[in-house]
């Protein structure tokens, strides 16, 4: 008697593909939940520093050169247009 003919082989195929696809269910599962959560998180953080715009103590927390400490955001504009050569 074959391996197939037994239907050992149309099993194994079987448990497989249902391996498979649960795999796949708790993987979409999980990065929806974690999306969820990230997502809650950014909008937490986002009405935290919403409500803190008038509060003047953080602006004064501020350096001059900007939350990353680059300068580039604080250079000023130029007063003149000066002709391209």
């Amino acid at each position: 008697m074959k391996l197939a003919d037994s239907g050992a082989g149309v099993a194994t195929v079987v448990v497989g593909l249902l391996t498979i696809f649960a795999v796949a269910v708790a993987v979409d599962a999980y990065v929806k939940w974690s999306s969820d959560a990230a997502f809650a998180e950014f909008m937490s953080a986002a009405n935290v520093s919403a409500s803190n715009t008038d509060d003047p103590s953080s602006a004064a927390n501020q350096s001059d050169k900007g939350s990353t400490g680059c300068p580039v955001g604080k250079r000023k504009l130029p007063t003149e247009v000066r002709p391209l050569p």
